[in-house]
């Protein structure tokens, strides 16, 4: 799951993601193509809005997505196109750009949609992305297990 600063939407997503999979079977992790927050909780509305379903993310540090992410994942969803162009720049090959994906065409095949960043927004903007990213990863969970 990669976002621009892995605090608000991908840290969202790996937390969803990990709560719909068995951890014993599938890895789930999350990074940003940029570094401003490495080592750095995901933002407290995030974690908020995790937490109203339940879902614990205070355990995730921000992390900047590199090219050994392609070995070790064999599904990489950008969620927007500036983050998914970001991410095939550091791709080696058609195989490693064939494992990034947009992961709102989960829910929205085809249409390159993108999840807002809700950075400068308020709460219900992280309500709003919560609500598509458990959409999408409630599909993915159905297709990996």
């Amino acid at each position: 799951m990669v976002c621009l600063g892995n605090i608000c939407r991908s840290p969202l997503a790996e937390g969803i993601l990990q709560s719909k999979i068995n951890a014993n079977e599938v890895s789930v992790d999350s990074a940003g193509t940029a570094a401003y927050h490495v080592g750095k909780l995901p933002d407290k509305r995030s974690i908020e809005v995790a937490r109203q379903y339940g879902i614990n993310i205070t355990n995730q540090r921000a992390r900047k997505f590199t090219v050994k992410d392609f070995d070790a994942f064999n599904f990489i969803y950008a969620m927007d196109e500036s983050n998914y162009q970001n991410i095939l720049l550091l791709a080696r090959d058609k195989k490693d750009e064939s494992k990034v994906q947009m992961i709102l065409n989960e829910t929205h095949p085809h249409q390159n949609l993108n999840v807002p960043d809700p950075y400068y927004g308020g709460n219900q903007g992280f309500e709003n992305v919560y609500t598509m990213l458990n959409e999408a990863c409630e599909i993915i969970a159905n297709k990996i297990s």
